[in-house]
């Protein structure tokens, strides 16, 4: 069994919402996405998918979304990004999988989850500047919502399971090697953090591989190639 992430799919197969005109590499990019997903993803893996999975702006809208992804082998861990509008309570989300039979996906929302001995967690996050009150106040939510998730896996499935933390914004970058969200990561001596949000120019600023014993990752669909990276 393994584990794979791909980030940012913004599916809009519901709605008139192209990806293209980013630019030609997002033409088609569902079909890429589908294409290598099935090459690698068996049905005992798992695909975590940190956030912007859907341009819908209500759950219903995005069904068409949810019915590519459940078709698609291995069980999957949706978190919040950024522009996932559709995002409602965790009741409310698990009652439209339980309503439309979909019944390989899940998400991660002020929770964990265990797969293979491994401590899954995550929040969302922020800007690592935050500027203004409204700002402050969204990311030391966020932070609280981090460790809170972690030590939820912890106290669930044992202090000595390695953890995977998903993040949809970079907790950090290549200019900003250290924040508060670092800290908590290190603090719980998390194994491997998986975020996206950077697109196209913003690439530049992507930071990876082993910081102070975290395994960075980033998993942008259009920094993949609309790959999917194998993560243990």
């Amino acid at each position: 069994m393994a584990i794979y992430t791909i980030s940012d799919l913004h599916l809009s197969l519901g709605i008139d919402k192209p990806m293209d005109i980013f630019g030609v590499n997002w033409e088609n990019h569902e079909k890429k996405i589908r294409k290598n997903w099935i090459e690698k993803v068996k049905e005992e893996d798992l695909v975590l998918l940190p956030g912007d999975f859907s341009w819908a702006m209500y759950i219903n809208e995005a069904k068409a979304d949810f019915e590519y992804l459940n078709e698609l082998p291995g069980t999957k861990l949706l978190l919040k990004g950024n522009h996932d509008y559709w995002w409602e309570s965790l009741k409310k989300m698990r009652e439209f999988l339980q309503e439309n039979n979909f019944k390989n996906i899940d998400f991660i929302y002020n929770n964990s989850y265990e797969f293979e001995n491994y401590i899954i967690a995550g929040t969302r996050g922020w800007n690592l500047i935050a500027e203004g009150e409204e700002d402050k106040k969204i990311k030391e939510r966020e932070l609280l919502r981090l460790e809170n998730s972690i030590k939820n896996g912890i106290e669930k499935y044992g202090k000595d399971k390695p953890i995977i933390v998903c993040m949809h914004y970079p907790p950090l970058l290549k200019d900003f090697k250290n924040s508060e969200f670092t800290k908590i990561l290190e603090k719980y001596n998390t194994k491997y953090c998986i975020y996206g949000h950077l697109h196209g120019k913003s690439h530049v600023n992507v930071l990876e591989g082993n910081i102070n014993g975290v395994n960075y990752k980033m998993a942008s669909c259009d920094y993949t190639k609309f790959d999917l990276i194998k993560i243990v």
